[in-house]
Order: C-alpha cells, then sequence, then structure tokens
C-alpha cells in the first residue's frame, strides 16, 4: 500500500536543511540530517509547539534522503487519522518515513496498537523512522505502555524556542528564497508588531511577497502598515 501514498520530494523543496536556522537546535538537527542520510540513529522522536520548525525539519529530511534516490514519504497524522489503520501496513520497506503529530494518535486504541506494530517493524528492517509530536512520549496521552517505550527507543529531542535575532534571521532567509529583500528594520517592525512565532511570520511574509509582487513594490515599513490595513 505505501507506493500509493505520496512520495514527492525533490531536492528544490522549499523545506530542506539550508533553509531551516536551527539556533540552539544544531544538534538536533545535524542527527536528523544524519538519519537521513542513513547514517547515525535508526529512529528519533523530535518535539516542539506550533510554529517551531518541526514539520520543517521532517520535510527537510525526507528532501535530503530523495536526494540520494531513497523511498520516502512524509505522513501528517491530521491528514491520516480519518483513513484505516491499515495504511501503515507496508510503509516499514521505505528507506525514510517521517510521522508528523503523532499525538493526534494517542488515546485511540486501535491507532497506538498499528503505530506499536509499526515501530517494530522499522526496527527489523532497513527503514529510518523520524517521528515528531507537541511533546515528549510521556506526556502525550498515549495509553499503551508498550508504545510509550518504543517512542523513545531512539533519541528524544525538545526543540528550543529562537530568540529574536534567530526569529530576524529566519524571517530573512526565508524572504531571500522567495526573491525578496528583508530589511532589518522591517523584520524588526514584524516582530514586534505581530504574532511571534514563526508559523505566524511566515504567512505574514507569504501575504507581503504576493502583495509586493502585484505592487511592484519593495518592503518598507509604510508598505507593510498598509497591506495589513487592508487585510486587517
Amino acid at each position: 500500500m505505501f507506493k500509493q501514498l505520496p512520495l514527492s520530494f525533490t531536492p528544490r523543496e522549499v523545506f530542506n536543511f539550508a533553509s531551516y536556522v536551527s539556533g540552539d537546535n544544531h544538534l538536533a538537527v545535524a542527527m536528523i540530517q544524519q538519519l537521513a542520510s542513513a547514517a547515525g540513529e535508526k529512529q528519533i522522536y523530535l518535539c516542539a509547539g506550533k510554529g517551531q520548525g518541526k514539520s520543517h525539519l521532517l520535510q527537510a529530511a525526507c528532501n535530503h534522503a530523495a536526494r540520494r534516490q531513497a523511498s520516502v514519504c512524509y505522513l501528517p497524522a491530521a491528514e491520516i487519522i480519518a483513513q484505516p489503520v491499515q495504511i501503515f501496513e507496508g510503509l516499514e520497506q521505505l528507506d525514510l518515513l517521517c510521522l508528523d503529530d503523532i499525538q493526534l494518535f494517542a488515546g485511540d486504541p486501535a491507532w497506538e496498537e498499528a503505530l506499536f506494530d509499526l515501530i517494530n517493524r522499522v526496527r527489523s528492517s532497513r527503514c529510518n523512522l523520524l517521528l515528531s509530536s507537541n511533546d515528549v512520549p510521556e506526556n502525550i496521552g498515549v495509553q499503551l505502555p508498550d508504545l510509550r517505550s518504543r517512542l523513545a527507543w531512539g533519541p528524544v529531542f525538545q526543540l528550543l524556542v529562537l530568540g529574536d535575532a534567530q526569529k530576524r534571521e529566519a524571517l530573512q532567509l526565508r524572504a531571500r528564497l522567495s526573491g525578496l529583500e528583508l530589511p532589518e528594520n522591517v523584520a524588526d517592525y514584524l516582530l514586534r508588531h505581530y504574532p511571534r512565532d514563526l508559523f505566524g511570520l511566515f504567512e505574514r511574509l507569504d501575504l507581503l511577497d504576493t502583495a509586493a509582487m502585484a505592487m511592484q513594490r519593495r518592503l518598507t515599513i509604510p508598505f507593510v502598515k498598509t497591506v495589513f490595513a487592508h487585510s486587517a
């Protein structure tokens, strides 16, 4: 069944390690990159709050592995939880499997059992496994004790929140990748006046990108005020 799942990752995907500002998370990022290279750990569990980049890292790992012609799959739990648990069948035949937001499976006996069985199958196969959640394994509400232990079979990393200077760097990097110049004073304005999680900041930057292209304008503070005054 795994061949029917989305496997389309290319080296040009926006979610890659080069476009991720790691801040104080260098060790976690380095070990995830090793796992995506089929070196180092076989399983890693990553936890972080919304907007801290865990989904970026999972997709970056798939993208990195795809560069070496590995078979990969990125599965967000929110998109598959309405499907039968049999969707996990055969996934251990991949080279790299990334499961995002697995806390959504917690408390559901069928999904917990399916995830437990999948991890066991992965352990005895060539597949490497990258898991993400919003908290450490013991805090996500898993009822199956053996699953909690399986989730911690490899390293467990909790992403540290970026500081303002690192968020500015991430915003400016995201802008450059979109072909925009984001002056430092404009980045600081966004940080001061809008929600400070990176997910929300990136959404605003995408709106600015669209508006700047449509109006052929540079990013300035007056332009930012105008755009968000009209979008409010």
